[in-house]
């Protein structure tokens, strides 16, 4: 803990007001904060004021720009929205919309960390993470008798278990002695490697080190940490979604109108009155203690919207839609059972969420299988001719294969495969997941046509070719291999010095002064 045990009291630089006998060791590293800034946004400190309500304390560093609306928005999601109250240390996550405010710079390990990162656990470019500790604890020597603050880690990274245990630390140490001493602390996470995709990474701060592995489906799915939109992959949850939304963030009411269909997102909320306000909606889950009456828990038994009341307080799933599959009552009779002998909630939750990852899987490899169809074959690409293009996706098609090469091929369980896959069809998930493989698809095809050329004699093609034609194959070798080096192409290293030293003996087949256009000094 020695990063926060200063040695004399003086006032942290660059973290805004300070209250009284505030310290801090460490110096501020110099900007620009590039490491800092590959983990965290910003940090900031969320206190009530009587006359204000919550209030933003403290921003760090203190020239990271946030807009009015963000700052509102930040102080609201900060604080537990619920009638029931929160004594003691509560950790939660929330996502909010970017307003406007200052970006992170496009760190030079961004895209390599894109090209390997799982979709669900890449960067988000208009959205914030905020991870919070909220302490509320009686005290006597404030007028209103509470102690209620809230530490904030804002990012743009899906890493829950990582920032919430990094919390778990700072949190603390921070509450207790009252002191800013975020300043060391973001020091710390100054010296941090970038993250990197499948490595395990060791990140020393305050005298612990906390091991992360990157990547880990560790997508936050609502205000209970119900790790739902994990067990999608490799499907990517494309609507907006928010871990935890209260009836004073900016969008609520475009989020809870009646004037049209209810919108594609999922909110997290703790607060009763969504019970009547979003009643309209499709689909509720709500979330309490276990009933242990009758042979299956009453919460995973679908309930239809007309019966949720107003004081319901019931757990369960309401939808307005019919199950496609069958339940798989093995399973349930499992969960229920760790429920009986007090399993560890942990142990439970890989139980589901292995289930609910292998259901996907049987869902997405017919999907696969048939968009690979689509590829055209290796034979075909060749050298000098514009590469034949991917086949369009024909659902009809797709359907109908489904016969020989469905799911029924590794998922035992029955029902009306057909329907789901066509509801799947209309929904922006096939979108997301076909756009995506589509690009990958596209990116692979290039790749293979830039290796074709490589194995290709270049001097056989030239000796019958115009000037014309050989400083375009110049400037498409040069487009392809800048693609390649910036790793949008999965090729061999081999590949691009290959294509370097083509580019090289294109150009000095030219006449001069067409090679001082080609490379100026």
């Amino acid at each position: 803990m020695d990063a926060l045990s200063g040695a004399g009291p003086r006032r942290a630089r660059g973290l805004g007001a300070a209250g009284p006998g505030s310290s801090c060791r460490a110096a501020r590293p110099p900007a620009p904060w590039a490491r800092f800034s590959a983990w965290l946004e910003c940090v900031c400190v969320v206190t009530f004021d009587l006359e204000l309500g919550q209030a933003l304390e403290l921003v760090y560093p203190n020239d990271f720009r946030l807009t009015d609306k963000e700052k509102s928005s930040i102080c609201y999601l900060s604080f537990p929205d619920s009638h029931s109250g929160c004594l003691g240390d509560t950790q939660f996550s929330f996502r909010m919309r970017q307003c406007g405010g200052q970006r992170s710079p496009w760190h030079a390990n961004d895209r390599h960390y894109h090209s390997r990162a799982p979709v669900a656990l890449q960067r988000e470019p208009a959205h914030y993470f905020g991870y919070v500790y909220f302490r509320q604890v009686k005290d006597s020597s404030v007028k209103r008798g509470y102690f209620q603050k809230s530490l904030v880690l804002v990012s743009r990274l899906p890493f829950v278990q990582l920032f919430q245990a990094l919390l778990s630390l700072i949190a603390p140490e921070y509450f207790d002695k009252l002191a800013p001493c975020l300043e060391a602390v973001c020091s710390e996470i100054d010296q941090w490697p970038v993250p990197m995709p499948g490595q395990t990474l060791n990140l020393p701060v305050m005298g612990v080190v906390v091991q992360n592995l990157l990547p880990a489906p560790m997508v936050l799915a609502s205000v209970h940490e119900l790790d739902l939109f994990s067990c999608l992959q490799p499907l990517r949850f494309c609507c907006d979604f928010r871990p935890y939304f209260t009836i004073h963030d900016s969008e609520f009411k475009e989020f809870t109108t009646r004037t049209q269909a209810p919108p594609n997102v999922v909110l997290g909320v703790t607060n009763p009155f969504f019970i009547k306000t979003l009643q309209h909606w499709p689909h509720i889950l709500r979330v309490g203690e276990p009933k242990m009456s009758g042979d299956l828990p009453k919460q995973v038994k679908l309930k239809k919207p007309s019966r949720l009341k107003t004081l319901d307080t019931k757990p369960g799933l309401y939808t307005a839609y019919t199950a496609y599959l069958h339940r798989d009552k093995a399973l349930l009779k499992r969960l229920l059972k760790g429920v009986q002998k007090k399993r560890p909630s942990d142990v439970q939750s890989a139980l589901l969420r292995r289930h609910l990852l292998e259901l996907t899987q049987s869902f997405i490899i017919p999907l696969e299988h048939y968009m690979a169809s689509l590829m055209p074959l290796q034979k075909s690409i060749t050298p000098w001719k514009t590469p034949p293009q991917i086949r369009p996706f024909s659902q009809d098609d797709f359907l109908r294969s489904l016969e020989h090469a469905g799911p029924q091929l590794t998922c035992i369980l029955k029902g009306d495969w057909l329907g789901l896959y066509r509801r799947f069809f209309k929904s922006p998930h096939f979108d997301g997941w076909y756009r995506q493989r589509h690009k990958e698809m596209a990116l692979k095809l290039e790749a293979l046509h830039l290796e074709a050329i490589c194995e290709a004699n270049i001097e056989t093609w030239m000796k019958d070719k115009s000037e014309v034609e050989v400083v375009d194959l110049v400037l498409k070798l040069r487009e392809k291999l800048v693609r390649a080096q910036g790793h949008q192409l999965p090729v061999k290293e081999a590949t691009l010095q290959r294509a370097q030293l083509y580019i090289e003996t294109v150009i000095g087949s030219l006449p001069k002064d067409l090679q001082a256009v080609l490379c100026p000094p």
